[in-house]
């Protein structure tokens, strides 16, 4: 295990150079950058732009470099910490992600924990109670989760918690603590308006599992073993819970590799939606704009979380389930 361990670490330091080299390379490919954009959108509604700073920014972060010099720069300042500079925000990369990632990660954090919460419960009812109503009525509400748009669900949501709760429309505080520091009442502000993403990004999710781990959960059901589990006189509940439920759960586990980039990521067209303060609109942003520091740093940090999480994925897998190995092959 500590050899494939190594081996996976190994293999992951190339990967993460040819994500870098492919990131880099799809951000230089529009024409232009950032600072020709800057200038085009102030002429186009009537304002002078500041040719002087601009060109000292183009000096002071090498844009009048090769394109390789200029990878390497980026490269190597992310190796030590130093993420870049955000030229739409005109703030370093990491003081532009501040507060948006961590409010990133509480709304992603509580919607995977409401989505297990729902969907364990709710799959195992309705993998052992195959073709009741009781089945039927849960299987008619997933596929509603899975058909109706996160979007749309974002805008009745809305309407109805302004009308009924009195809770202002859009973003995941009351407008007078955007910006603020944190406090006691931001806090709680915040918690106010954090049932609306989270049960709107976790419908689908929760839909998903739900029927994912209905199939797998029969499946296994149906096998040898669990027959004569139960030809044995075992209790239904243990005989449940000793290896189908266990062996149904990979899906589970082979999902951590997208779980973690999706904490930081979040559910974008929702965010922007609602207005949320979160990582995704202000990835779309630096996308649109040609952010090229604060965008090839987030796909970067998504890149890394999505590698390290197909490594704990794996490892988790060969722990949990003794069928499967780290290697391929005859043995003996």
């Amino acid at each position: 295990m500590i050899r494939y361990i190594l081996w996976r670490i190994m293999v992951m330091i190339p990967t993460l150079i040819l994500i870098s080299m492919l990131v880099f390379t799809i951000i230089e490919l529009p024409p232009g950058d950032y600072f020709e954009s800057y200038v085009a959108e102030m002429r186009a509604i009537g304002e002078p732009a500041d040719m002087q700073e601009i060109e000292e920014l183009r000096a002071r972060y090498g844009f009048d470099q090769p394109l390789p010099i200029r990878y390497l720069h980026w490269v190597g300042g992310m190796m030590v910490g130093d993420f870049g500079y955000s030229f739409e925000y005109r703030l370093p990369v990491s003081d532009v992600v501040g507060d948006r990632l961590w409010l990133t990660i509480l709304v992603s954090v509580v919607t995977i924990i409401l989505t297990w919460l729902l969907a364990f419960p709710i799959g195992i009812y309705s993998a052992t109670h195959q073709y009741s109503w009781g089945d039927y009525g849960l299987t008619l509400l997933g596929l509603i989760g899975l058909a109706v748009p996160n979007f749309v669900l974002a805008l009745i949501l809305m309407y109805f918690a302004n009308v009924w709760f009195g809770t202002s429309i859009g973003h995941l505080m009351d407008q007078k603590y955007l910006n603020q520091p944190m406090s006691w009442d931001k806090a709680t502000s915040i918690l106010e308006h954090l049932w609306i993403p989270v049960i709107i990004i976790g419908t689908a999710g929760t839909a998903g599992m739900v029927r994912r781990l209905r199939a797998n959960l029969l499946d296994e059901l149906r096998k040898q073993y669990v027959m004569t589990a139960r030809a044995k006189g075992l209790h239904p509940f243990k005989v449940l819970t000793k290896y189908p439920l266990r062996m149904s759960l990979n899906f589970f586990i082979s999902d951590i590799g997208s779980i973690l980039p999706q904490i930081i990521s979040g559910a974008e067209i929702t965010a922007v939606v609602l207005s949320l303060e979160t990582t995704g609109p202000m990835l779309i942003k630096a996308l649109q704009t040609q952010d090229m520091y604060l965008a090839g740093s987030f796909l970067m940090f998504l890149a890394i979380l999505t590698v390290v999480g197909v490594l704990i994925s794996d490892i988790a897998l060969a722990l949990f389930d003794p069928r499967i190995r780290l290697y391929g092959g005859r043995t003996r």
